[in-house]
């Protein structure tokens, strides 16, 4: 099933996120001359193939000519106009039920790579192109005229590309359905093929599952719900053509429908693969070549009646779709659009500054800001939205999240959520689980001579005897080599950089931030690193080399308390602790610490609690206990196998966002 993200992969980039406007213009020019060298590859690529094809198509024609030689015709005439009226009807109605399959097909893989366009307007156009692309042939060339045709807003570079993950996704999802088939039916040929087909598959799908970044290319595997789907659709679509076949077979001529499945299968494979219109040719020496008694007249009737209710009939409706062209309530029933980042006010939390690493966009859902990324599995939401707390608010935020994941064939996951929000979901259904606490002050209000931050003083008192000293530095002063390394050597003794929800260090993120440095005699040896706004902070990045005196990273705390003090600020967030950290019982945390220890560790907890903060817990909400394993899933790698951090196009903490231009449909809707 990997073949669905080939053709189509420089729809979207890695992250999922689509390029607008705000890319810039050398990438827009490499974009476009990109396009003008491969058009013309691309025009030679289906030239020679259609030179093939006709070649094909010619020696089967040949080949089939000394069979028809061979059949009497008068007994074939017979055997065709016997068909009753309701082996007709059943035929027609299998039929129906194939297509119905293959719309959903192009549905699935415009979900996939979440084009915004409506569910109806994709079906109708997978219908209408593969319906006339079949029997046609050359269906790269037929197919994307016509989704071009029916999908107002493609471009037929677009198209052309949607049409190439349609057949390489279908030949593979044909090859697991035939693969299947040929292992479980008794007497099946080719079972020892079967299983290496079926081996391979299995290794693939693990391959996409896992979803390796491969250097240098950018397209997006499709995650286990977008397969399982395409392969189901694949076995309805192939299934349904088969019993239609089956059902036109003249009465009294005995053929079991588990003899007839894999040579039917296989022959449409040949058809497939080969190209030539309709299969002619490959599909009828094929099956004649796999069936008992293969020649017989009976087989070559049900062979013309069935090209007559699967190709023709569904090739003359399919052009008349293609003439009327796109529905204009088609325009209407809009999908949710893909989230877009657009420009925000500067009273979004501070936390939002993670946005920069580029796996985490802040867009609107349901009117709100809300600081989302994608996964292959999940559409993460993380933290609450910024907004309204009324419950409503918070309801209609949930259901447009769940609403956009659904449209994406993600999850919908909130992550380090507070406990209204995490009511409210549990409230539609969801499932929930405490996965940390969030450690946070009043800076305003922050008494360092208070009793309870006595083991904090003592902290402080170490660190300046030792002469180490704090200060805050700006971007164009840092020292960037030093701090290079600290963060070097912190990343190889703590398994390498995090992300996602944790920063990871790069210069051009830190630049954006408030940056604390300790240092002893001279030299930078640790530093600490604050997303801010004019209303809160919130703790990022907490650097070391292996060895720093006791206190330092207590005194970088203090500092930027300080300092937040002293500019009026009433919350300075220290970021979160896992719930391990406090506690490990149950049998869910004391696995989770078995897999990965450092979560057990009180360490963090020990640092934080020293400033006698207030504690806020923090849950992860997911559709049921399957979702909430999925969605752990998802995070952990997310987090501890980050991308690199993207170069970002607008810096110096203003805000920024991509857009996509809108789709012709989308402008219809907005008018509307």
């Amino acid at each position: 099933m990997l073949g669905v993200t080939v053709g189509i992969g420089v729809l979207k980039g890695e992250d999922g996120l689509e390029d607008g406007p705000a890319v810039s213009a050398a990438k827009q020019a490499d974009q476009f001359q990109n396009k003008r060298l491969t058009m013309p590859r691309l025009a030679g690529q289906m030239a020679s193939r259609a030179a093939l094809s006709l070649a094909f198509l010619a020696g089967f024609v040949w080949l089939l000519s000394d069979r028809w030689a061979q059949i009497d015709t008068v007994a074939l005439a017979q055997a065709f106009a016997g068909l009753r009226a309701d082996q007709w009807g059943l035929a027609l109605g299998l039929t129906s039920l194939s297509f119905w399959a293959v719309g959903r097909y192009d549905a699935v893989l415009h979900r996939h790579f979440a084009t915004g366009l409506p569910g109806r307007l994709t079906r109708r156009a997978g219908i209408c192109a593969i319906a006339v692309s079949q029997t046609l042939g050359l269906g790269l060339i037929s197919g994307a005229i016509l989704r071009w045709r029916m999908l107002p807003g493609f471009s037929l570079w677009q198209a052309t590309q949607l049409t190439a993950a349609v057949a390489l996704s279908f030949l593979a999802g044909w090859a697991v359905v035939t693969s299947v088939t040929l292992v479980i039916l008794p007497h099946a040929p080719f079972r020892g093929w079967a299983m290496l087909v079926l081996v391979a598959a299995t290794a693939l799908v693990a391959l996409s599952i896992y979803a390796p970044r491969l250097r240098g290319l950018r397209f997006r595997w499709p995650n286990a719900f977008t397969l399982s789907r395409l392969i189901l659709l694949c076995a309805v679509d192939t299934l349904a053509a088969a019993l239609a076949f089956h059902a036109l077979l003249p009465a009294g001529f005995a053929l079991p429908f588990a003899s007839l499945l894999p040579a039917f299968l296989l022959a449409l494979g040949a058809g497939l693969a080969l190209g030539t219109p309709g299969g002619i040719g490959a599909f009828e020496v094929t099956l004649i070549a796999l069936l008992p008694n293969g020649e017989n007249a009976e087989v070559m009737a049900t062979i013309l009646a069935w090209r007559l209710v699967y190709y023709a009939l569904p090739a003359l409706l399919g052009a008349a779709l293609a003439i009327v062209g796109p529905a204009s309530k088609d325009f209407g029933r809009a999908e949710p659009k893909p989230l877009q980042p657009v420009l925000m006010p500067r009273t979004n939390p501070a936390e939002a500054g993670l946005r920069h690493q580029g796996t985490l966009s802040l867009p609107l859902i349901a009117g709100q800001p809300w600081l989302v990324g994608r996964h292959s599995h999940a559409l993460i939401a993380l933290a609450d939205p910024v907004g309204p707390r009324q419950s409503q608010s918070i309801d209609l935020a949930l259901l447009a999240h769940q609403n956009l994941a659904r449209h994406e064939s993600r999850l919908p996951v909130v992550y380090k959520s507070s406990a209204r929000l995490a009511a409210r979901a549990r409230r539609q259904g969801q499932k929930l689980r405490r996965i940390g606490w969030e450690a946070w002050l009043n800076p305003s209000e922050y008494r360092l001579a208070a009793s309870c931050r006595s083991g904090l003083r003592r902290k402080l008192r170490r660190a300046e005897s030792a002469a180490v000293q704090v200060t805050h530095s700006r971007a164009d002063q840092a020292p960037w080599r030093a701090l290079d390394q600290i963060a070097a050597q912190w990343a190889s003794a703590h398994g390498g950089e995090r992300g996602f929800s944790m920063g990871q260090y790069q210069r051009d993120y830190v630049a954006q931030q408030r940056l604390y440095i300790a240092w002893q005699d001279g030299q930078p040896i640790a530093f600490a690193s604050f997303h801010t706004t004019p209303t809160e902070w919130a703790l990022d990045l907490m650097r070391h080399g292996p060895k720093v005196p006791d206190g330092t990273m207590h005194s970088l705390i203090q500092a930027a308390i300080k300092d937040a003090a002293e500019l009026g600020l009433t919350r300075l967030s220290l970021a979160a602790v896992p719930e391990t950290c406090l506690n490990q019982n149950g049998l869910i945390n004391r696995l989770l610490t078995a897999v990965v220890p450092e979560m057990a560790n009180t360490g963090l907890y020990q640092f934080k609690s020293a400033f006698a903060p207030h504690w806020r817990p923090l849950y992860l909400a997911a559709p049921g206990h399957f979702g909430l394993l999925i969605a752990a899933m998802s995070l952990w790698r997310a987090i501890t196998r980050p991308a690199p951090i993207m170069r970002q196009i607008e810096r110096d903490d203003e805000e920024y966002g991509f857009a996509t231009d809108a789709t012709a449909w989308q402008m219809v809707h907005e008018r509307s």
